[in-house]
């Protein structure tokens, strides 16, 4: 199954309803209202318009995430490598590992999850 694409304004909000699952309606326009400053109306459209594409679902007013964060990652990454990097994963990793200094740390734990990939 094909994860929706998620466009960035409302992956802020799935940011907030991701942390304080499960939660009303009338509560993440609340939190929507003071962590990214908007009202009860846009928050109530975005509700519906990720509810229409099957991000979310309702339970009465409860609204409940379908992908977990994890899941719409590994989506927008797929996208990003088919799209931009031809499906080419070492072009992907050498343009990111350019774009970013990497810590020890970050190339160890890097090293770690290639090495797993294949089991």
């Amino acid at each position: 199954m094909e994860i929706p694409k998620v466009f960035e304004s409302e992956y802020r909000f799935c940011l907030i309803m991701w942390e304080n699952e499960p939660m009303t309606m009338s509560n993440l326009a609340k939190v929507c209202k003071e962590k990214i400053g908007w009202s009860r109306t846009t928050t109530y459209t975005v509700i519906k318009r990720l509810e229409e594409r099957g991000i979310l679902r309702k339970e009465g007013s409860t609204v409940i995430p379908v992908y977990t964060k994890e899941e719409i990652q590994v989506s927008e990454v797929s996208e990003l490598i088919e799209k931009k990097f031809e499906n080419n994963l070492p072009a992907f990793i050498a343009a990111f590992s350019k774009s970013k200094k990497l810590s020890k740390t970050d190339i160890d734990e890097i090293k770690k999850i290639i090495e797993n990939a294949g089991e």
